[in-house]
C-alpha cells in the first residue's frame, strides 16, 4: 500500500506515496444560485511501487462514483485521507487512471499553517468565486496528491450559467455552449507545464473579461493577459503597464521566464495575493493600495521561485518568499536607483531587528508565513549579493536606468502576501 503521507516534516499527512501523478483532468459545473459544485476528476498516475491500495488527499463533498481504470473501486475516508482499493492490484511502473465523481457545497477552510486568512474555495462580495490554496487547500476542492513534490499537468473544463466567465491557470482554449445544460457556457483552460496542486485555481464571476496587454506582451516577449472585473476592464490599474518591464528585469537576475504566459486576476474579499502558476490572484485591497506595484513584482518573482523551482519541504518556505521579497528590492533599484535601494535595505534591516523575527529557516509550523521568511530571507539574499561582488562593490543597477522616484514608504508589507 502507498504511504498516507509524502514525507513532509511539518505536515506529515499532506501528499501520498506509491505513485506519481501525471495529469489532472477536471470537469466542473458550478451553480452559483445554490452554491453547488458537480465535478469529476480523472487522475492519471504512474505507480512507483506495487499497490494493493493507495491514498489521495480529499476533504468535503460526497463521492458519487469512484473507479480505477474501468472498474469500480472500494474506498474509505478518514479526515483528509481517501484510501482507495482497486479491484485489481497495480504493478510498479504501471500507468493508471482514477476517476472520481463528487458533488457538494464548496467552502473555505482553515489551515494548520496559519489562522489569519481562510483558504480554499472563497466567495467575494460581488459573488465572485475563487480559489487560493497555499499551502494545503487543493484537496478541499478536488482529490489530489496535495504536495509540491508531486507536480502534474492540468486541464480545466468549467461550465457556468450564461453571463458568468471563468479564468484559470494556464492557457485559455475557448468557450462553447453547454452540452448538457441549457443557458450555460463551458470554458476550457489547460496548464501544460507541471504544477503543484496548490497553485491550481479557477475564478468565476459576472462581468469578468480576459484582457490582453499588448504593451507588456511586447516587452516580455510572451502573452500577458489579465482576467479582470468590469470596472478594471474599463480602467486598469496603472502598475499593470509595468508587468512586461518587471519580467525583463527579473529575467536579467534569474534567467529566462519559466512559462509561456502570465497575468493576474483581481477578486474581492481577499486581503492578500497568491502566485498561482501564470495566473496570480490579487485581492482588491492590494490592487487599490499604494504598494500594489511591489506586490505585483513579488508574485511575478514566484513564477521562478516557488512555481518553477519548488520546495521539497514546507519548512523551507523562505526559499520561495525570500527570493520574492528580494525581487522587490531589485525592482526598487531598477526604478529608483542604488541610493534608494541602499536606504530601503537599511530600513528593512532595522525593522526586522526591532521585530525580533525567528530565523527564516525555522518558521513555526503554525505560523508558516511569518515576517522572518519574507524580510530576513530577502535581506539574506541582498547580503549574499554584496558578498559575491565584493564588499566595496555594493548593489548594482539592474536592468537599465532608474525611473522617476517613488516614495520609500511605498514598500510592500510582507504580511499581506500569502
Amino acid at each position: 500500500m502507498g504511504a498516507a503521507g509524502i514525507g513532509d516534516d511539518y505536515y506529515p499527512t499532506l501528499g501520498n506515496g506509491g505513485y506519481d501523478v501525471q495529469h489532472y483532468d477536471l470537469d466542473l459545473f458550478y451553480d452559483p444560485d445554490d452554491n453547488v459544485l458537480d465535478a469529476a476528476v480523472v487522475i492519471t498516475a504512474m505507480a512507483t511501487q506495487d499497490l494493493t491500495a493507495f491514498n489521495l488527499d480529499f476533504t468535503g463533498f460526497d463521492i458519487v462514483d469512484l473507479r480505477v481504470g474501468d472498474l469500480p473501486a472500494t474506498f474509505e475516508r478518514n479526515a483528509g485521507e481517501l484510501t482507495i482499493t482497486p479491484a485489481v492490484p497495480i504493478a510498479s511502473g504501471e500507468r493508471f487512471d482514477v476517476t472520481i465523481a463528487y458533488a457538494g457545497n464548496p467552502t473555505a477552510s482553515s489551515s494548520p499553517a496559519f489562522d489569519r486568512v481562510a483558504i480554499g474555495w472563497r466567495e467575494g462580495p460581488e459573488g465572485e468565486q475563487y480559489i487560493v490554496a497555499e499551502p494545503d487547500a487543493a484537496h478541499t476542492w478536488f482529490p489530489s496528491n496535495d504536495h509540491p513534490l508531486d507536480k502534474a499537468t492540468f486541464s480545466f473544463i468549467v461550465t457556468v450559467p450564461d453571463g458568468y466567465a471563468v479564468g484559470a491557470t494556464g492557457e485559455f482554449l475557448g468557450i462553447e455552449p453547454g452540452q448538457e445544460i441549457v443557458e450555460t457556457l463551458t470554458y476550457a483552460w489547460e496548464m501544460t507545464t507541471p504544477m503543484a496542486p496548490y497553485l491550481a485555481t479557477i475564478v468565476i464571476g459576472e462581468g469578468y473579461q480576459l484582457v490582453e496587454d499588448p504593451v507588456s506582451s511586447e516587452a516580455a516577449g510572451i502573452p500577458i493577459r489579465n482576467f479582470l472585473p468590469a470596472d478594471l476592464v474599463a480602467d486598469p490599474p496603472d502598475a499593470l503597464d509595468d508587468t512586461g518591464e518587471m519580467l525583463t528585469v527579473l529575467e536579467e537576475a534569474f534567467g529566462p521566464y519559466p512559462f509561456d504566459r502570465y497575468g493576474i486576476t483581481v477578486v474581492g474579499g481577499f486581503p492578500a495575493a497568491l502566485e498561482n502558476q501564470t495566473f496570480s490572484v490579487f485581492g482588491r485591497v492590494i490592487v487599490d493600495s499604494p504598494f500594489f506595484e511591489f506586490v505585483l513584482v513579488h508574485e511575478l518573482a514566484h513564477q521562478w521561485f516557488g512555481n518553477s523551482v519548488s520546495i521539497a519541504q514546507w519548512s523551507d518556505i523562505w526559499l520561495n518568499e525570500g527570493f520574492a521579497t528580494y525581487s522587490e528590492l531589485l525592482w526598487i533599484e531598477h526604478r529608483q536607483g542604488r541610493a534608494v535601494y541602499d536606504q530601503v535595505v537599511a530600513d528593512r534591516r532595522q525593522a526586522a531587528s526591532t521585530a525580533g523575527y525567528a530565523p527564516p529557516g525555522l518558521p513555526p509550523p503554525t505560523d508558516l508565513f511569518n515576517g522572518g521568511v519574507y524580510q530576513l530571507g530577502g535581506l539574506l539574499l541582498a547580503d549574499l549579493r554584496v558578498e559575491a561582488r565584493g564588499l566595496d562593490a555594493g548593489p548594482q543597477q539592474v536592468g537599465g536606468e532608474p525611473g522617476e522616484g517613488r516614495r520609500e514608504d511605498d514598500v510592500v508589507d510582507p504580511a499581506l502576501d500569502e
